[in-house]
């Protein structure tokens, strides 16, 4: 009995422990199998867009006047539009070019929110109070009534949206961050590591901006979402990507409301495809927020390097 109990230690001590990433991978399937389908629907809208050209039958733009209007079938998997043009194809171009927008986008604005978040949480005082007045003044303008003004100045095209779409949503998220900051910066480690003289921006980029990656991935995925919907919007209303670039948003508008009651695919796959990937983007963020916020977890849960353990009721 003695020996089997020393033989399992020894299993137990030579067992490595699983990476960050496939223990959150795990625990993701396991706990929430909603947010694990949602992170299915992503991961296909990266491999369509980064492999579109090999995904693509058709060119983007290529024009078959004799087949304008024809039903999905068997030759034309989604059917065609009013000159002729491959709805797939255009579909799938479609998914590149919504991440990029997205990616550029959201990247943009996370940068955003972390400067602001880091520096206002950080040194507090009137700098915190002059920004987050700015932050209030902004945040109480609707949404679409400054990508309207901000992209009716500037113009259409993707680089503008891609701007404008980064700064508001940044300008907005700074908010987040810095409430991680603030909690962060409490704590005892911190302040041992102020007193000792270390520099402020050592002590932001080694101790801080560390501990606060789990809401700054959150805030990522979600914001990806915020932004292919804000794009197919603007797309929607004429103010986003020109055509005759694939944007879904563009499509579902020019296309789709123009010929809705003759060729009604126009519409429902555009719309399809928006509602579906802005949804799996969502459950995939909440799931994520879930899984790496410890207040998320619930009481009995906490997480060791190999995996997550139940702490026992005393």
């Amino acid at each position: 009995m003695a020996d089997t109990t020393v033989a399992q230690a020894g299993v137990i001590k030579t067992r490595r422990p699983r990476g960050f990433l496939l223990d959150l991978l795990v625990r993701l399937v396991r706990e929430k199998p909603l947010g694990a389908f949602g992170g299915v629907i992503f991961l296909a809208l990266l491999i369509t867009g980064v492999f579109a050209d090999f995904i693509a039958i058709d060119k983007v733009n290529e024009i078959h006047p004799i087949d304008r209007f024809t039903p999905p079938g068997s030759e034309y998997w989604l059917g065609t539009d009013q000159l002729g043009r491959d709805i797939y194809s255009r579909m799938v171009y479609g998914a590149r070019l919504s991440l990029i927008v997205a990616f550029s986008a959201t990247t943009l604005s996370i940068v955003i929110s972390v400067v602001l978040g880091l520096t206002t949480g950080f040194f507090g005082g009137r700098f915190d109070m002059l920004v987050q007045r700015f932050v209030d003044a902004w945040m109480s303008f609707p949404d679409l009534v400054i990508l309207i003004v901000a992209v009716s100045v500037l113009g259409p095209g993707m680089w503008q949206v891609i701007f404008v779409l980064g700064l508001l949503l940044g300008i907005a998220g700074s908010r987040i961050i810095r409430g991680a900051v603030i909690s962060v910066r409490e704590n005892v480690y911190v302040q041992a590591t102020e007193s000792i003289g270390t520099p402020a921006w050592r002590v932001l980029l080694k101790h801080i901006l560390p501990n606060v990656m789990a809401p700054i991935i959150v805030l990522f995925t979600t914001r990806l979402a915020a932004v292919i919907l804000a794009e197919s919007g603007l797309s929607f209303l004429g103010l986003g990507i020109p055509p005759p670039a694939p944007s879904w948003g563009g499509m579902l508008s020019i296309d789709g409301r123009s010929y809705m009651f003759q060729a009604p695919w126009l519409a429902v796959i555009p719309g399809i495809a928006i509602t579906v990937v802005v949804y799996g983007i969502n459950i995939f963020g909440d799931a994520l927020r879930d899984l790496l916020d410890p207040r998320m977890r619930g009481g009995g849960m906490s997480y060791k390097g190999g995996g997550v353990k139940r702490r026992s009721a005393k």
